[in-house]
């Protein structure tokens, strides 16, 4: 295939028109066959990767239930995200084997939809003070053993597992689960300054919802946020959904970090995409009215976003980041934070062939090419 006519995203160059050719799935120096795709008046981006949702369309990762994922992979498609590494909650062990079992059938048995590439264990090793929406009720102290059950139960794609640093344990898990290759992120916490600085040197590398479940910055007590600046490694999700961060603050900590380790995430409950209501979330209820979700109850704690990655990127668009960098943190970086940076999120040659046009006033989606194919 041929895309031609579009202004295309490069890593280095920002966006330039230039040609883009598939052949075999992946990018390609020239065309494996005769089709010419027009991307006039679009960008043509690479296919955003969330390592950092739940669920849409009325279902959510946790429940496990092999058609519930199959329509979150077909809706995030639709939305441009066409890699995903889904989130689950803190719940009793035995739900989290029935979850990342379900994700390892998915991934061999999908037929349709975004693939799966990884699985994110936002629980259960998480703080009581930090827990935000999380169930209090089934937090666990950092085990590896658990971890190992959990990788073992996903067929290997356990890429992404957050942990409070300051529980029992915490810095041995660190070292142990980077040592097994898993990207550990430093969330849902009450640390300080230097333990923080502690779990990052143990080999954690990222950070879950930056200012979401951490204490704030202090100008004595700087906590897990400037923690995170102070060590280039660590790349820092942020959730862009207009709710969750000030725009003021999203600039800052892209013009903080820079646009090369920022992590854009959606954080989407199963409310995305359905209507205004009462849903069910990690054994708990929450509550959406627009794009603010809250436990049922309690308006004060947000449980997570109703936006899409897509919708997150257009949202900080609006904020005043430049469209270039909010692409980079929706695709090369979350790719490169998993660990599959050699595979996804650009649209270099070699890379697999998943891209979106996005009109260039709108930034609505003109199309998809997933795996070198047209949708």
């Amino acid at each position: 295939m041929l895309i031609r006519d579009g202004l295309v995203f490069d890593e280095k160059e920002g966006f330039a028109e230039r040609p883009l050719y598939t052949a075999d799935g992946v990018f390609a120096e020239k065309s494996g066959d005769g089709e010419v795709l027009s991307a006039a008046g679009c960008y043509v981006i690479p296919g955003l990767v969330d390592v950092h949702f739940h669920g849409c369309v009325g279902e959510d990762f946790s429940d496990a239930t092999p058609d519930g994922l199959q329509k979150m992979a077909d809706f995030e498609l639709s939305e441009g995200v066409t890699y995903l590494c889904p989130a689950g909650m803190t719940l009793p062990e035995e739900q989290l084997l029935k979850i990342c079992a379900n994700a390892a059938r998915h991934k061999e048995n999908a037929v349709s939809g975004a693939k799966l590439v990884g699985v994110h264990l936002e629980g259960p090793f998480l703080s009581s003070a930090k827990k935000g929406a999380q169930n209090s009720d089934f937090l666990h102290d950092p085990d590896i053993s658990m971890l190992k059950r959990l990788q073992e139960a996903a067929g290997g794609l356990v890429r992404l597992v957050t942990v409070a640093p300051e529980q029992p344990g915490a810095m041995e898990f660190i070292r142990a689960a980077a040592a097994e290759g898993i990207a550990v992120s430093v969330g849902h916490t009450a640390a300080g300054y230097e333990t923080a600085v502690e779990a990052f040197a143990a080999g954690a590398n990222h950070a879950t919802h930056l200012f979401n479940g951490m204490p704030p910055i202090h100008h004595r007590a700087p906590g897990v946020v400037l923690a995170a600046f102070d060590n280039e490694k660590v790349m820092p999700e942020i959730i862009c959904d207009g709710v969750h961060i000030h725009g003021s603050v999203i600039r800052a900590m892209f013009r903080l970090f820079g646009p090369k380790r920022m992590i854009l995430i959606s954080d989407s409950l199963r409310a995305t995409g359905m209507p205004d209501g009462e849903y069910p979330f990690g054994g708990q209820m929450i509550e959406v009215h627009g794009n603010r979700a809250t436990l049922l109850g309690k308006p004060e704690t947000l449980a997570g976003s109703v936006t899409s990655l897509m919708g997150c990127v257009r949202q900080a668009v609006k904020f005043g980041l430049p469209l270039a960098d909010a692409v980079r943190a929706a695709s090369c970086n979350p790719a490169r934070s998993i660990g599959l940076a050699d595979r996804i999120g650009s649209l270099e040659t070699g890379k697999e062939a998943s891209a979106v046009l996005l009109d260039k006033e709108s930034l609505k989606i003109q199309g998809i090419v997933f795996e070198g194919k047209k949708l």
